[in-house]
């Protein structure tokens, strides 16, 4: 099985200040910065001729800005063009940048321009935002304000909008998006951007290409990396032809306070659905008959009450242990977790009120954890109450905010949301993109613990397993509702969950180097 740094895909997430050395480096090594520009907008519009066929036919407006991102635009114009399109040209303000007049320069024979002054409306059935790319920041103003007004405008009356690199107005570190283009696709070159996954709503799909950065592509400069269907094909262990419930691992799940059974079936319903061989719910005494009943996939015990229990029902028994759902913050629940973890030394997922029975004493969960591989999977007020944060300051930081936790409580830290932020004890970062707001409902989290307590314990790897988890449980959202929301509950993502599997890492089409879908109801 592949340890936690071997579990580094070559796709990464950056900011904005990690994108321009990745840009620098491939520069000054050689590489020309126009050759990168010219590549960006031959990757662009090369796939827009791919994509959109019926729209380039009838014409395709294409606004620059000033910087290279302009500049890329008018490399995306002059390609459309020399492919018969028939491209308007509307600078949002003149090129600026050395590169960018260049690429002006180049496109002018080919293409009509329009000053953005005498520009009322967009009359084509295509747009493609090239005003203003990763570089800036805060809210548009002026002539940048004004094409953002009129490009969202044309989308509200069908237009179909491509943002370069991304969407004007967007910041590509925080996500900050006041006054924003709101895209149906956004190409980007090389990396997906931090604000890109924080901001989806106003991205649309997300297509990540290779302009040729090459290995300057994956500098070590922290960035994390992401999870996609490859990475997780080749890590997911398989079944092999002569497995029996016994080789595909025993999970316990603790939880299921009285009224509470529900968040313990989800997750035994999800662990079966991820290959667990057998699953184990040791619940409440008023809870036993109502989870035998639903679930009869899976054996039942009650609360341990001593440590003989404990070594009966979990220790001798189990491969791996989840506790949490359906705990609650009873009386009694700090106890249990306590007697659990200093009995059990395997593999253990803690969640929900797992972890909420040591808000702000991480001390003491380190001291359960010990030495063995471990996942917590807070969401960011479970994560804010631990680590004695604000759930501000939590989505603030998601992207680097884990560190800390996991490198105090020893354990592997899965930072729920869209996107998941997994990290490890040593520093080491995924993140999965995977996801839609149908995982926003209760009970979510449960499905959640059900799929990474089962990877947890087939691969004894907690980064591994998290990020496995996150990415499947999100893929299986997307495979239930497609672009839809509304009508979809968890039973439509675990029914889902047959196909979210990967059986084999897919066939990357060159330059195509990750696609995200859009994500939730959009206007």
């Amino acid at each position: 099985m592949h340890g936690a740094l071997d579990a580094r895909p070559p796709l990464f997430v950056v900011d904005s200040t990690q994108s321009a050395a990745r840009d620098r480096a491939a520069i000054d090594a050689g590489v020309p910065s126009r050759a990168l520009m010219q590549r960006a907008g031959a990757a662009v519009a090369g796939e827009l001729a791919l994509r959109e066929p019926r729209r380039l036919a009838t014409g395709v407006c294409v606004f620059a800005g000033p910087g290279n991102n302009g500049g890329d635009a008018w490399v995306v114009a002059r390609a459309l063009a020399a492919a018969g399109a028939r491209v308007r040209v509307i600078e949002a303000m003149p090129a600026k940048t050395p590169d960018a007049i260049a690429e002006r320069d180049l496109a002018l024979p080919f293409v009509d321009v329009e000053n953005l002054l005498d520009t009322t409306t967009v009359a084509e059935p295509l747009v493609v935002d090239g005003v203003l790319g990763t570089g800036s920041s805060g809210a548009p103003r002026g002539a940048v304000a004004r094409a953002v007004e009129i490009i969202n405008a044309s989308r509200r009356r069908g237009t179909f909008v491509v943002a370069i690199d991304l969407p004007t107005g967007l910041d590509a570190t925080t996500g900050e998006h006041g006054g924003a283009v709101v895209a149906d696709i956004t190409f980007t070159f090389g990396a997906a951007k931090r604000g890109q996954l924080i901001a989806r709503e106003t991205c649309g799909s997300i297509v990540v290409l290779d302009i040729g950065l090459g290995a300057y592509a994956a500098r070590d400069d922290g960035a994390p990396s992401i999870v996609d269907a490859a990475w997780v094909a080749r890590r997911v262990p398989p079944i092999p032809a002569d497995a029996h419930k016994g080789t595909r691992k025993k999970l316990v799940i603790v939880g299921g306070a009285p009224g509470m059974a529900g968040a313990s079936i989800l997750a035994a319903r999800a662990a079966a659905r991820s290959g667990a061989g057998m699953v184990r719910l040791v619940v409440a005494p008023e809870s036993l008959p109502v989870v035998q009943a639903a679930e009869p996939y899976a054996l039942a015990a009650t609360w341990p009450t001593d440590d003989a229990s404990v070594d009966r029902d979990i220790v001798s028994w189990a491969d791996g242990v989840v506790i949490g759902p359906g705990l609650s913050r009873a009386t009694g629940s700090r106890a249990l977790v306590d007697r659990v973890l200093a009995r059990f030394s395997g593999p253990v997922l803690l969640d929900a009120d797992a972890l909420n029975v040591f808000d702000g004493a991480v001390d003491a969960l380190r001291l359960g954890i010990r030495d063995r591989p471990a996942l917590l999977t807070p969401h960011p007020a479970e994560f804010a109450r631990l680590a004695a944060s604000s759930v501000e300051q939590v989505l603030k930081d998601r992207f680097t905010v884990g560190a800390q936790l996991a490198k105090r409580s020893g354990a592997t830290v899965l930072l729920k949301g869209l996107p998941t932020v997994i990290t490890g004890p040593n520093g080491d970062s995924l993140v999965s993109a995977a996801g839609t707001p149908v995982l926003a409902t209760a009970g979510s989290g449960d499905v959640l613990s059900g799929i990474a307590g089962t990877m947890l314990t087939q691969t004894g790897d907690a980064l591994v397993a998290g990020a496995i988890a996150a990415w499947i449980h999100g893929r299986a959202a997307e495979l239930a509702g497609h672009s839809r929301v509304r009508g979809l509950d968890l039973a439509d993502v675990l029914a889902s969950l047959t196909m979210a599997w990967p059986n084999e890492a897919p066939i990357q089409r060159f330059p195509v180097l990750l696609e995200l879908p859009p994500v939730g109801e959009r206007s």
